[in-house]
């Protein structure tokens, strides 16, 4: 009998297979770890953007949570981009029902554009019931600053936001720094208080699905029991490695090469 370590994906379906549950599942199956889906909504999409979007209905998504927690339940759950208010109140309520563990949210809010990607009233439910839920929070800069209410120009701002953000929801905050322009660290608040992890900027343009996989990534860690800051170095150099394997698909942004680690027989 073999037992593996779970985790939950609840977010959205990415059809180019580049971000959202696709890689997040990809991402989990490279940390030996059996990945689940509830899928918040179902998108049109590939590497030059986003064309159509199918949301789920509320019951549907509770049905999902419901048929996987009562049968197998995870070890940890990551939560990514949900757009509607009435759906993150079901998963804020699932998660209290079940007792959810080494939860992972990845407040996706804003595009790389700086165009907002979810309504106000889904803003104000993520911050007030999912972020205190939370075990860990993964901002990147523009998301930080639209929770933290400030701008972040530096590394004395990335920490006073960070900071900001931790003591308004209690979870640990890590600050994904790819916004900034020479460098890829980022920094982790938490009670026992700051610490920055470096990264080195990878040249490519095909970054599709990047803030999923690491959140995804430090969420498999933790499932297998990992310390958060060995969680958060380990999912960053596997980021650095799906980036730097230079898979390159798609006439737009493409997506990482989240197997580039994975040895089988089977792959010829």
């Amino acid at each position: 009998m073999m037992k593996m370590h779970t985790a939950l994906t609840i977010a959205g379906s990415d059809s180019s297979g580049g971000a959202g549950i696709q890689a997040d599942l990809k991402t989990m199956t490279a940390h030996g770890v059996y990945g689940m889906s509830a899928v918040t909504a179902l998108t049109a999409q590939n590497t030059t953007g986003v064309t159509d979007i199918l949301a789920v209905p509320p019951a549907f998504l509770a049905a999902q949570l419901d048929a996987v927690f009562a049968d197998i339940p995870p070890d940890a759950v990551k939560i990514g981009m949900v757009a509607d208010a009435a759906l993150i109140h079901v998963i804020a309520e699932k998660l209290d029902e079940y007792d959810a563990k080494n939860v992972v949210v990845d407040p996706v809010m804003v595009a790389t554009s700086g165009a907002h990607l979810i309504s106000e009233d889904a803003v104000e439910a993520l911050v007030s019931e999912l972020l205190p839920r939370a075990a860990l929070i993964t901002p990147n800069i523009p998301e930080a600053e639209v929770l933290a209410d400030m701008a972040i120009t530096d590394r004395t701002a990335m920490t006073a936001a960070a900071a900001r953000i931790h003591e308004r929801t209690h979870a640990a905050v890590l600050m994904k720094g790819g916004h900034s322009v020479d460098d890829a660290n980022d920094l982790l608040v938490d009670d026992t208080g700051a610490r920055w992890f470096e990264g080195r900027r990878i040249a490519t343009s095909n970054t599709h699905g990047t803030g999923c996989t690491l959140s995804s990534a430090i969420a498999s860690n933790l499932a297998r029991g990992i310390d958060t800051d060995t969680a958060v170095a380990r999912a960053k150099a596997y980021l650095s490695g799906a980036l730097a394997a230079g898979l390159d698909l798609g006439h737009g942004s493409g997506p990482l090469a989240h197997t580039f680690d994975l040895k089988s027989r089977f792959i010829v």
